[in-house]
């Protein structure tokens, strides 16, 4: 099984590519620690690959694209079409994510993990477990089998992505109706009402925002997720597209390859992942921290620090394309600055 097997195959990172990098930044010419969590996440990268030299030059982002039948209890400011529409803009290079990412110099990969309609587009990668998920407010979104079918699409991509010569994964979604699912299953893991981790998503009213709670409040009630079994959660009261995220997480730590993080829906999958396998934790990088309520939360639950606080909550992994930059001009400067040595100056010193 893929799964069982990729689980297996992930251990914490070891050797000594992080003490080997943190020695090279406190070399260069400039006070120590004083780049903060850029310096962290070169130390980090480092560490994962085992490789202090590694640079992640070659970036792709994959866009787990699915439906949710949660949509039917008004949750959402727009239907079920608008992700098959957005989808297909991914596909043709039009949508927000793409425009970032020709200037971040990342290539987007959307995939079809669970859409209720083929979209016959070009450049549109096609897992699809099945057409949507049900109604989480009647009952699960899907069987125990569907999401290891959709985790092991994750890993999958992550696979193929590894074998295309990518050196870093991001992890982005698409689907009308995932704020809900996200939201119910950040309570459920975390163990919070869901008043507290649920937001207004793409712009919802205070009414909307209100039969959002209450739906994400019955299908937790009804399906009664098991917080201690993650597939187990993600099958009652989450989406394919979540699983996806998820499995990209676990695939990209069997293969050490780091894996960055968008917003509030992959900050829960990156959960359901860690649940799966705490190991997988290690090959996560936070890029910004989420607009919506419980961004700030899912990431301290990883033990996770972003790059970037702008308010962001479009999805689409632009949080995560949008801190490519800021991670590159990290290893520019680890690559490109001169040492003490080289401008024959005293290296600062640690005081306390």
């Amino acid at each position: 099984m893929l799964l069982e097997d990729t689980l297996n195959r992930i251990v914490p990172p070891g050797g000594d590519a992080a003490a080997r990098a943190k020695e090279r930044w406190d070399s260069l010419a400039k006070p120590l620690g004083s780049l903060g969590l850029l310096e962290e996440a070169v130390i980090r990268i480092a560490a994962m690959t085992d490789d202090p030299d590694y640079f992640p030059e070659k970036c792709a982002l994959a866009v787990m694209c699915a439906d949710n039948g949660v949509v039917a209890q008004g949750v959402t400011q727009t239907d079920s079409s608008v992700t098959a529409l957005v989808a297909e803009n991914l596909a043709c290079g039009k949508s927000v994510v793409n425009v970032m990412a020709k200037q971040a110099g990342a290539d987007v990969f959307p995939i079809d993990v669970g859409m209720a309609q083929d979209v016959p587009a070009d450049g549109l990668w096609r897992k699809k477990v099945t057409y949507g998920t049900r109604d989480i407010t009647v009952g699960p979104a899907m069987t125990r089998q569907q999401a290891v079918q959709a985790i092991e699409a994750g890993i999958e991509t992550a696979r193929l992505l590894a074998a295309q010569g990518y050196r870093l994964l991001a992890a982005g979604e698409m689907g009308i109706g995932n704020t809900t699912t996200g939201s119910a299953v950040t309570a459920v893991l975390l163990d919070q009402p869901p008043e507290r981790v649920t937001g207004r998503g793409a712009g919802l009213s205070r009414e909307g925002l209100a039969r959002k709670i209450s739906a994400i409040r019955q299908a937790i009630l009804i399906n009664r997720p098991n917080p201690s079994d993650p597939i187990d959660v993600v099958s009652k009261v989450g989406g394919f597209d979540l699983a996806a995220m998820a499995g990209l997480y676990l695939g990209g730590a069997a293969l050490k390859l780091p894996v960055m993080l968008d917003g509030v829906i992959s900050a829960a999958a990156a959960l359901l992942a860690a649940h799966l396998c705490p190991a997988c934790r290690e090959y996560m990088v936070a890029s910004h921290v989420s607009g919506e309520p419980a961004g700030a939360m899912l990431l301290d639950a990883l033990g996770l620090r972003a790059f970037l606080t702008a308010g962001m909550r479009l999805g689409e992994g632009t949080g995560a394309i949008a801190a490519l930059p800021v991670l590159k001009m990290a290893y520019t400067v680890y690559f490109g600055t001169s040492t003490f040595s080289q401008i024959q100056m005293d290296p600062y010193r640690p005081l306390d």
